[in-house]
């Protein structure tokens, strides 16, 4: 029981650690847009201050109410704690990581960005100890509207970047394929993960 609890944690923390990095390295891709909901961040930064990570601990504070108010439940602890975890990373990761200066080193950084974003992702929400807040908003689509993991990921990225667009955060060809691209890649990454995550416990792990 211990030992599959250990394992739920360490699927967790690295997602997110994972994740983090992979947003971070999408927006120092930020030659070919950033993604969707950094397109939202900066435009709210660029307008109010504040730093992207502290703009996805606020917008996250915002959906774990909105989700509330619909399930008629309080978010695990997990949840909040990706939350703010997820912020405090992204930070962290954008002032280590140098700047990409060429297009070559903008567009390796974005596309490994994606990949990351999408495999850490799915390596956290398998540990289902709490998804964060922009994950519980995609799966209240999926259960409440019936719709796939690709479909409720792709409409939210979309929505999000026309909001950040009209705030002026920057957009390019990599947030377009950021919007449409990053569902695929989540809905493989969960797969995958809860493939890992029975290995390594001999637990299925049913998020969706």
């Amino acid at each position: 029981m211990k030992q599959g609890f250990y394992w739920r944690c360490l699927f967790f923390l690295a997602g997110i650690i994972v994740l983090s990095l992979g947003i971070a390295l999408t927006i120092k891709g930020q030659m070919l847009g950033v993604g969707s909901w950094d397109v939202l961040h900066i435009g709210l930064q660029k307008n109010l201050g504040l730093t992207v990570g502290t703009w996805s601990i606020i917008l996250g504070l915002l959906i774990l109410a909105i989700d509330s108010l619909f399930t008629k439940r309080l978010p695990k602890a997990g949840t909040y704690l990706d939350m703010f975890l997820t912020g405090i990373f992204i930070d962290i990761f954008l002032f280590v990581l140098p700047d990409a200066q060429s297009l070559l080193e903008q567009c390796i950084a974005f596309g490994l960005g994606i990949i990351l974003l999408g495999f850490g992702c799915g390596m956290y929400m398998v540990a289902n100890l709490g998804v964060g807040p922009r994950d519980t908003l995609m799966l209240l689509l999926v259960h409440r509207l019936g719709w796939s993991v690709n479909r409720a990921r792709t409409t939210m990225e979309v929505g999000v970047a026309v909001v950040g667009f009209i705030l002026g955060g920057p957009v390019g060809i990599g947030t377009v394929f950021m919007a449409f691209g990053l569902g695929p890649v989540v809905q493989w990454a969960l797969k995958l993960n809860e493939k890992l995550f029975y290995r390594a416990t001999g637990v299925e792990s049913a998020v969706i």
